[in-house]
């Protein structure tokens, strides 16, 4: 006999988690996880770097922020879990008038929503927050305290606990294998487990969820990019409190983890696919434009077996796809973030839970990052994606 759900939540990491905790708080508690590896967050979650920012150009990122990084500064008051979230902040530096006009813009946007924190700031008090940088390029920058990071495997605990507590099904080790439809739209999920009767599935598949769309006949415009991240050994002289530096010059980035620092870097030469390996030129790369911002990183020690890869599900604007597909009704997606996943889990979650018992929600304008957005023109710009 075939198991019934009013949701089957395909995708067991941050962003699906965070759907069942949102569905079963609002009493909706039928809810099945199908999570394909032995353990969540073998995915894009366990690989984020964590970071969680507010200061974005688009309104509707700006709002989505807004909502998530309250949320989980109280995550442990609200789910009864730790979040791990620091608010070091996040301080960018702006090396071009160009730099700092887009800095500007973005902070009188970003106060007009809300965010009161945010401050545009001269050469001299960017510098303050860590001296060791090179600085004679620096025209200025942006800092917002409430920005920082979590421990993305923590939050995505945090939910799934909650969420079992509450009667929500965890299937670990389960692939879904077919979306049958019928009239109505969604009917059923076949997996590898057996057979789930239910009129809604939500697509949380990160950067396989294109393929688990193709399951139901719906078309996802997803990419999978590589993204490789890489720790150094311990450093001395770092600042307590030290925020992610985004160097806006050249895209690096860098923030404290544990003793050492987290290097982070977008390679222009690289390329879409289903690449998970780490590449060990990647590190010399890294490093030379770590010592090209902080001179004193010319002596940064990095152990080669430690640095790991993983993929962002790009969108073709770099936004987010949240709602229900017109192609096949029941179907929901939670997709698409390219790299903002982690830090807008919180208000994907309340999104997708509106939109399924509500069929709309106050958080955003749930329209601006519909899935039919692509086919009807209305792409939005983010420049910054890190």
């Amino acid at each position: 006999m075939a198991q019934t759900a009013d949701v089957v939540i395909i995708g067991g990491g941050i962003v699906g988690s965070s759907v069942a905790w949102h569905l079963t708080q609002a009493g909706c508690t039928r809810v099945i996880i199908l999570e394909r590896e032995t353990h969540q967050g073998k995915g894009s979650t366990g690989k984020s770097m964590g970071g969680v920012r507010a200061q974005f150009a688009t309104p509707v990122n700006i709002r989505m922020s807004l909502h998530s990084i309250p949320f989980l500064a109280d995550f442990e008051q609200i789910t009864g879990h730790p979040s791990g979230y620091r608010g070091h902040g996040y301080l960018f530096l702006a090396t071009s008038e160009k730099h700092l006009a887009y800095l500007r813009a973005n902070a009188g946007r970003q106060r007009e929503l809300g965010l009161k924190d945010v401050q545009i700031l001269p050469r001299d008090e960017v510098v303050r927050f860590f001296p060791a940088m090179r600085s004679d390029d620096i025209l200025g920058g942006s800092f917002c305290p409430t920005d920082g990071f979590v421990d993305p495997y923590s939050v995505m605990t945090g939910f799934t606990n909650s969420a079992l507590e509450r009667g929500a099904q965890l299937w670990r080790e389960t692939e879904a294998t077919a979306i049958e439809r019928d009239a109505r739209g969604v009917s059923a999920v076949v997996t590898s487990r057996g057979r789930i009767e239910t009129r809604t599935v939500v697509n949380a598949a990160g950067p396989w969820a294109a393929h688990v769309a193709t399951l139901a006949g719906a078309d996802l415009p997803i990419t999978p990019m590589r993204r490789m991240l890489v720790p150094t050994e311990p450093v001395t002289g770092i600042p307590e409190r030290l925020p992610m530096v985004i160097d806006m010059g050249t895209g690096f980035h860098f923030r404290p983890e544990n003793l050492g620092l987290l290097l982070a870097w977008n390679d222009p030469e690289e390329t879409p696919g289903f690449k998970l390996n780490f590449d060990p030129a990647f590190i010399e790369k890294i490093l030379t434009h770590a010592a090209a911002r902080v001179p004193g990183f010319e002596s940064l020690e990095v152990n080669p077996r430690r640095p790991w890869a993983g993929l962002y599900a790009m969108s073709p604007d770099h936004h987010s796809i949240l709602g229900e597909s017109r192609e096949t009704p029941g179907l929901f997606f939670a997709n698409g973030f390219s790299g903002h996943g982690v830090m807008h889990s919180p208000a994907t979650g309340r999104i997708l839970a509106d939109l399924i018992l509500e069929g709309t929600t106050r958080i955003i304008d749930a329209n601006l990052l519909s899935p039919s957005r692509f086919a009807e023109g209305r792409l939005i710009e983010e420049s910054v994606v890190l």
